[in-house]
């Protein structure tokens, strides 16, 4: 996973003429007028107050660093718990986080430049020729080509940016002569054998002494990478060029990005998580700003701060606007499809990508990472730190923290870019939290569990690359720093490198490869110094102003206030509020009152309908928050009912001539009917009812007595359409999806909810088949009448003796070359019909664990008291949006025939389609952790 750091200083040796002039920089001229405005909006920390926080990580960093060097050096890492140091192979394998571990003296490295910047130049002498004295770079170890460069390469570099930059002051490290320039060399030479690919991005481990081809490299094997592992190398690559004058790093960096650039899926403008290195394929189609991602955008606009070249400033546009378009859903920022970017693909966020605001300041797009910000912060309040991963309601999904960076990274760029004292008042949080509940008496360790408060024996080198560095420098004036920080660009590890090498040695060719690959929209590139009149309105209240509508995201107790105000309301006689579990949304009343709260209904092109929230729509305050506590209640109730009546998919699988158990369909359970998890498996030949529809009385019991009705989704309950095939006599029913092409491949799994009434009448199990494996069952029948097939929990073997038996007739031999097709299960989350919805909301049930709905500030607009709340009631049921599926059945349909009689392929055509996309999906569905 990749560990962005985030940079943002720049020097007067950089063209201005680029966005990046909205850097967190206080030197930037177009950001004094802003921090002007924004300290006017809050009461500023006394500068006593914040040299007292600022010693208080000093002394932090002292017994993290000192307890380190007294009970770990020269070993990786520091085990705080047990007071010794962490080699590799001498403690249990924890799997790929081991391969940051090098027997190098990680630690020692990663932190040599954090001592300059906290001013212990003397401590950072010491560490240097230790370095330069026990550090042996040679050993046989595998480790991470990512890691070994952002945390090893890029901590040598930075450690020699700032040791010239002390010898030319003249008092400290006068003997150096660009030893670790030399080291950092050997490292580079080191990790470049694992570019040795016909794509050329490298490969993901390397062996520090036989590098990849040997034997006993013990690697070289791995064909897949991660697109952060394979883009977040050009900073450190193109720096060790710049400062050696080879320019063989810098090309196989900008190779790597160039190839990744290319493979960018053309339509979203969107890159997958895992690419395979050798065909460039696509092996994990999600895309987010987290994990696996992150870092490859932060250094294309990095790289155009510290090379100057426009590419790299394109392509980041490029993305960035796609990012907002289908990633972005401020506060929020959800993984997408790469191929369906309106698809979300999880139903949870990582910690990481708390990287972002910061990100998004240098870029100069403040708003939404106000936003975002303001979300993680609560996230934060809620549980002390930011959980591994949580879902978009804001519980926890991995509940370990790892003392990560990102959150105070982004607090520091807040805070140089708007000069307002709440983000001093967040990093004091930081601070209060990391001493209360990480510290031990040997350093810091990482929590194994935020809700229980646990601790796991390991303390990161990040934490001491990164957290103290931004935490020290939020809280230091210019002053308290004895070089110009702003001189430098942070690496994703926060490691620093000179501005000054934009010009140094620039023998590679700048050829601009983004435009044969795209039309350039030229809104998206900025090349000047924005108005900041514009960015930061002359309003002192305008950063609090997007914050406010955050404050109760996580937190979602009601305020007094308002409690007292609504309680008089009700002894005058008004009517109560509306309840998320009252609510029917064919009732025009409800309708009528979510209007008054300023929530508003709209119907999407896909049938779905999505609930909005406008605050300053409603018509009184106190109809805003009801409306908001609507929208939070109706999102609880969702998740809570997900959690309760979560079950697991199901089969239909084909048991007659020619198939005989080969076809096995993923269906979506029932909370109703015979549950087949507990009951012998339901057999029998397939019949359609009439109608179609089944929400009448059958007209065809004949048909479908002893048999298992097919009925198409839409305009009753599912529960009305099980009561009426039961009544005709039908052993069970398959509830085909009326929405023609969905998939199980493609849509999360679908549950059917029941009516909100007494549903133990009905006793036949009742699955759901989205349109596509319907039309597998419905193209058999055309081609031979009698279909049987098996309802099950899980497949059965196939049925060796009817799979013996001579075929009723000759032409259809070719049937029984049909390929063996296992259908594997969506984990993705369910639709929520709009046919349980209109009844009840306890039919809202997703039929995922993973499935979370939240509260979903949307973008605001130029008003900045206007507060939106969006809640997606969908049919995909993302995480946060959990969105409710519109009834979209509009005519009568009592035709069985109706949906036969379009021109359909012939079945082993679908079948070989359909084992295509299943194993797309297989591959997708295993990489998901």
């Amino acid at each position: 996973m990749s560990e962005p750091g985030g940079g943002r200083g720049f020097g007067s040796s950089v063209p201005q003429r680029a966005p990046w002039s909205l850097v967190a920089a206080t030197a930037a001229l177009c950001l004094v007028s802003a921090t002007s405005v924004w300290t006017a909006g809050a009461s500023p920390m006394s500068r006593e107050e914040k040299q007292k926080l600022g010693n208080q990580v000093l002394e932090m960093f002292d017994h993290a660093y000192g307890n380190y060097m007294e009970h770990a050096y020269p070993a990786d890492e520091l085990m705080p718990l047990t007071c010794r140091g962490r080699v590799r192979g001498q403690e249990p394998s924890r799997g790929d986080v081991d391969d940051a571990l090098g027997k190098f003296s990680l630690t020692l490295i990663d932190s040599l430049d954090t001592l300059v910047v906290l001013n212990k130049t003397k401590e950072f002498e010491d560490a240097v020729r230790k370095v330069l004295r026990d550090v042996n770079l040679d050993n046989d170890v595998v480790v991470s080509v990512f890691e070994t460069n952002i945390r090893v390469l890029g901590g040598l570099l930075g450690g020699h940016s700032l040791a010239i930059m002390l010898k030319e002051k003249g008092e400290y490290m006068q003997w150096y002569n660009d030893e670790l320039l030399q080291m950092a060399k050997q490292l580079g030479y080191k990790l470049l054998p694992a570019f040795n690919t016909t794509s050329g991005l490298p490969y993901p481990r390397i062996n520090l002494k036989f590098g990849i081809r040997k034997p006993e490299a013990r690697t070289g094997t791995e064909t897949d990478t991660c697109t952060a592992c394979a883009g977040t190398l050009i900073l450190e690559f193109a720096a060790l060029s710049r400062f050696t004058g080879a320019t063989i790093f810098e090309e196989y960096a900008r190779k790597a990005l160039d190839f990744l650039w290319e493979k960018r899926q053309r339509s979203s403008n969107l890159v997958g998580v895992t690419i395979n290195i050798h065909t460039g394929d696509w092996v994990r189609k999600d895309s987010g700003v987290g994990a696996g991602i992150d870092s490859y955008y932060e250094y294309l606009l990095k790289a155009y701060v510290l090379l100057g070249d426009d590419s790299f400033l394109e392509r980041f546009n490029t993305h960035y606007d796609a990012i907002m378009r289908y990633i972005s859903q401020p506060p929020l920022l959800l993984d997408v499809h790469i191929h369906k970017p309106m698809l979300n693909a999880r139903t949870w966020m990582d910690a990481l990508l708390a990287f972002f605001p910061g990100l998004q300041v240098l870029k100069g797009d403040i708003r939404p990472a106000i936003e975002t910000h303001e979300m993680l912060y609560q996230v934060i309040k809620k549980h002390n730190f930011l959980p591994e991963a949580f879902t978009t309601d804001f519980r926890v999904h991995w509940a370990q923290h790892p003392l990560r960076p990102e959150f105070a990274e982004s607090t520091y760029f807040l805070y140089k870019a708007t000069g307002d004292p709440y983000y001093l008042e967040v990093g004091k949080t930081l601070i209060e939290n990391l001493n209360k509940y990480a510290r031990v008496p040997c350093g810091f360790a990482a929590m194994k569990d935020v809700r229980t408060g646990s601790h796991e024996d390991r303390m990161d080198s990040f934490f001491l690359a990164e957290m103290f560095k931004y935490l020290y420098l939020l809280f230091a004036d210019k002053e308290d720093v004895i070089f110009d920080i702003e001189d430098y660009i942070f690496t994703t590890e926060a490691h620093l490198l000179p501005l000054w090498l934009s010009t140094t040695n620039q023998r590679i060719s700048k050829k601009n490869t983004t435009s044969e690959y795209t039309e350039l929209d030229d809104s998206n590139f900025d090349w000047t110094c924005p108005n900041t009149q514009i960015l930061f309105p002359n309003d002192p209240l305008y950063a609090q102003s997007i914050r406010e509508p955050l404050k109760n995201v996580v937190d979602k107790s009601c305020p007094r206030g308002i409690i007292r105000v609504r309680e008089e309301s009700f002894r005058s006689g008004a009517k109560p509020p509306l309840r998320a579990r009252d609510f029917m949304a064919t009732n025009p009343e409800h309708l009528e009152i979510l209007k008054k709260m300023g929530v508003s209904l709209i119907h999407l092109k896909d049938g779905r309908v999505q609930l909005v929230q406008h605050a300053i729509q409603a018509a009184s305050s106190i109809d805003a928050e009801d409306g908001l506590r609507f929208m939070q209640e109706m999102i609880e109730l969702s998740s809570q009912q997900q959690k309760e009546q979560q079950l697991p998919p199901r089969a239909v699988q084909i048991v007659s001539h020619p198939f005989f158990g080969r076809v096995v369909l993923t269906a979506g359970p029932a909370q109703f009917g015979l549950d087949l998890s507990k009951h012998k498996e339901t057999r029998g030949f397939v019949a359609s009812s009439k109608p179609y529809n089944g929400c009448s009385e059958l007209t065809n019991p004949e048909a479908v007595m002893g048999k298992i009705a097919l009925i198409q989704r839409g305009q009753c309950m599912f529960a009305e359409k099980a009561r009426n095939i039961q009544n005709a006599g039908a052993i069970g029913g398959i509830v085909i999806d009326d929405n023609e092409g969905s998939s199980s491949d493609t849509a999360p799994l679908f549950q059917m909810a029941g009516d909100g009434k007494d549903t133990d009448d009905i006793t036949i199990p009742m699955l759901f088949l989205f349109s596509k494996e319907g039309s597998i069952i419905l193209d058999a029948i055309r081609e031979y009448e009698e279909v049987e097939v098996l309802l099950s929990d899980k497949a059965k073997d196939r049925d060796p003796e009817m799979e013996n038996e001579e075929p009723p007739s000759s032409e259809n031999d070719s049937q029984n070359q049909s390929a063996e097709q296992i259908a594997s299960g969506s984990q993705e989350v369910d639709l929520v019909d709009q046919e349980s919805l209109n009844s009840h909301p306890e039919s809202l049930s997703p039929a995922d664990t993973d499935n979370a709905a939240s509260i979903s500030p949307s973008e605001q607009n130029s008003n900045p008291t206007e507060n939106h709340e969006t809640t997606s009631l969908d049919g995909e049921c993302t995480d946060l949006d959990n969105q409710l599926q519109e009834q979209s059945e509009t005519e009568e349909d009592s035709n069985p025939n109706v949906s036969w009689g379009k021109k359909v392929q012939p079945i082993d055509s679908i079948l070989a389609d359909w084992n295509e996309d299943i194993e797309a999906f297989e591959m997708m569905e295993k990489d998901e952790l």
